[in-house]
């Protein structure tokens, strides 16, 4: 069973079964990716490749079926097109663009890491399509999907190794 991230009304919802969850995507939406920063969350189905988490908010690891680790103070992911390093974990400081996956805001407590361009790397196709908490209001990413804390936590302590994350177009 896949977890489903779709428009519903005004709003994007996020689909588990019967589980049904308010959840925010891309700040253009849900489309074919066509450019790194283009804002889209990007058309498809995606596997989930494990869970980072805050032990300092968090306190213990979110319960899933899926491998787990803890977000250091120095780790970061490499979203410049041009590097080796593209759409990989990296070590801060770190030359090339990167993101910062230690934020002061909650929005990356819990990432879920999704096997978006990376089997093999396309340079320019898409990094860090995650799967995180949403912003109050549940304002628009650059390209993930969010749904609140809460319901994250949910959604992983119900998903399968199998599980996949989908955006699709409106149903």
């Amino acid at each position: 069973m896949d977890l489903i991230v779709t428009r519903q009304g005004e709003n994007w919802q996020a689909r588990f079964g019967e589980h049904v969850w308010r959840a925010a995507v891309g700040r253009n939406g849900i489309a074919e990716k066509r450019a790194e920063g283009d804002g889209v969350s990007p058309l498809g189905c995606w596997p989930i490749r494990r869970v980072l988490w805050r032990a300092d908010k968090l306190g213990a690891a979110p319960v899933s079926a899926f491998p787990t680790s803890v977000i250091a103070v120095d780790d970061g992911w490499c979203d410049a097109p041009d590097h080796p390093d593209y759409n990989r974990p990296v070590k801060l400081p770190f030359e090339a663009s990167h993101e910062e996956l230690w934020r002061r805001d909650d929005l990356y407590d819990i990432v879920v890491v999704l096997g978006q361009n990376d089997d093999p790397v396309v340079p320019g196709a898409g990094s860090a399509i995650f799967l995180h908490v949403a912003s109050p209001g549940y304002g628009s990413t650059a390209g993930c999907a969010a749904l609140s804390r809460d319901d994250l936590l949910d959604f992983l302590a119900l998903a399968r190794p199998d599980t996949r994350l989908c955006f699709r177009a409106a149903e």
